[in-house]
């Protein structure tokens, strides 16, 4: 039987899994790693921790199997995007922290460009809107704060890349610097209807071409693991940005379908095939991962602080012991009492795209316990996804008749209750939760031949459990509107 080994690098673990060809998982290995904040609004991570926790968790993987590299008939890699890494071409070594897609600090310089009245250009050929989230004012905070890093790039001595690149580099030895469309798309530098890397955009940042990698199809051969480190040179065949890898796991092959994951923070999206939709209200426009020749959308909406909340609840306040204790406490009380909580510790992503927006709880009295905060937090997931499912519906002008639901936090029932109320229409689980890595492994072993093409991937995919709206379109929109009564007063706050 083939198998394929996907590494999953997420915000705040590496992870390995193996799949076998009816897309079950075999083994999985995890390692959580530090997150470094610096100063309020920033967020970093060490880049060589990212690559130490992923070949840990790959090692571990293959023993967990009992299995060698050479068992294994292709690799996907799936990646937190917009994270942002530069490292010496000779070395290897990073010239600085990875700068992280959560962090702020490059706020001023988008609100610099949107002064200089560029903001249209941008939206125009990458389809993202100019906000510290993507990499692009990253890697020119970089090229400007770190010293000698803007004269070594000039001079053809420096590479960029986001999660992916830099795995891919580790992996064969230095001998790859490439990426695929779906992170490409990230960047703020990319084309997203050309297929390449802009002049005029990377001329407005000022980053020096040389910096960038190659971009190919994300089912297609990257490159080969170093034999001489790994002991078997092991094709990479399918690369994909998280929330891309996601949508192709999901098997939203068709357009119109419409997957979101629930982790650190909330991914909507929705496969436009190959109709690049400009979003009139706050959603982006980005590259799904390519199978082949042609170029595949999907309209976006991003969630900034999903599962975080739940997070902070447990690790900032002390409230609950583990995540997994919030569902309990919040399902304690009948409803939230009139809490709203709006979790914008990093600021506001879609529809408001707000990065000076902080988070607040609102509507306390002396009744309001724990419980009602740990529901108003929950709430919260569901609320924001709600918008971003409402946007999704106008921009693309038709009626979403079900939600497709991956990530950590779909293990709450109440959670997806919760949103299937608000958003009046069927939530399903599926048995894999793991889409991210399940999607890489799906490219991966396209490329090698194990499945001949997606409808024989969707054809796999299984329904776990169907949530049903339990309350009126009219008790939804009520509630909703409340929310964005909230939404109001968190922003511009910093």
């Amino acid at each position: 039987m083939p198998y394929l080994l996907s590494l999953d690098q997420g915000t705040t673990s590496s992870r390995a899994l193996i799949f076998d060809e009816t897309g079950q998982i075999v083994a999985l290995a995890q390692h959580e790693f530090p997150q470094l904040f610096p100063q309020s609004g920033w967020v970093e991570h060490d880049p060589w921790a990212i690559w130490h926790t992923q070949l840990t968790s790959l090692r571990q993987a293959l023993e967990q199997a009992r299995l060698t590299l050479a068992d294994i008939a292709a690799i996907g890699i799936t990646n937190q995007r917009e994270t942002t890494l530069v490292w010496d071409r000779q070395t290897g070594q990073p010239v600085y922290n990875a700068i992280v897609w959560q962090d702020r600090r490059t706020a001023a310089h988008c609100d610099q460009l949107k002064a200089q009245g560029l903001e249209a250009d941008f939206h125009a050929r990458t389809g993202l809107l100019l906000d510290p989230y993507f990499s692009g004012t990253k890697l020119a905070w970089i090229l400007d704060h770190v010293p000698g890093a803007r004269q070594q790039a000039e001079a053809g001595k420096l590479a960029f890349g986001t999660v992916d690149s830099w795995l891919i580099w580790q992996l064969t030895e230095g001998r790859v610097h490439v990426t695929d469309p779906s992170n490409a798309s990230r960047t703020l530098l990319f084309n997203i209807h050309t297929g390449q890397w802009d002049e005029t955009l990377l001329a407005h940042l000022h980053i020096p071409a040389s910096l960038l990698p190659a971009v190919q199809p994300s089912s297609s051969l990257f490159g080969h693991t170093d034999a001489s480190q790994f002991g078997h040179a092991c094709p990479i065949t399918g690369v994909a940005g998280d929330q891309q890898a996601a949508l192709f796991g999901q098997a939203c092959h068709q357009p119109g379908m419409v997957k979101n994951t629930y982790g650190t923070g909330c991914f909507m999206l929705m496969q436009t095939g190959a109709d690049a939709k400009a979003s009139q209200h706050g959603l982006l426009t980005t590259r799904a991962a390519q199978t082949g020749p042609d170029a595949a959308y999907a309209l976006e909406g991003s969630v900034f602080v999903g599962g975080a909340v739940i997070q902070w609840l447990r690790d900032g306040l002390e409230m609950i012991p583990t995540a997994g204790a919030v569902e309990a406490l919040a399902a304690s009380v009948p409803d939230s009492d009139g809490v709203i909580f709006v979790p914008a510790f990093t600021g506001l992503g879609a529809p408001y795209w707000d990065p000076y927006a902080r988070g607040g709880v609102l509507g306390l009295h002396r009744g309001t316990t724990k419980a009602h905060i740990a529901r108003a937090a929950l709430e919260s997931i569901a609320f924001q996804s709600a918008e971003l499912l409402l946007a999704m519906q106008n921009d693309a002008g038709q009626t979403v008749t079900s939600l497709r639901v991956d990530g950590g936090a779909t293990a709450n029932t109440l959670l997806l209750q919760l949103q299937a109320d608000l958003c009046g229409l069927p939530v399903i689980r599926p048995k894999i939760l793991e889409t991210t890595a399940l999607g890489a492994a799906y490219l991966a072993g396209l490329t090698v031949g194990i499945w001949d093409n997606t409808d024989q991937i969707a054809r796999q995919w299984q329904t776990d459990r169907v949530f049903e709206p339990a309350i009126s379109a009219d008790q939804a929109g009520q509630r909703m509107a409340r929310w964005q009564q909230a939404v109001q007063r968190v922003m511009h706050w910093a």
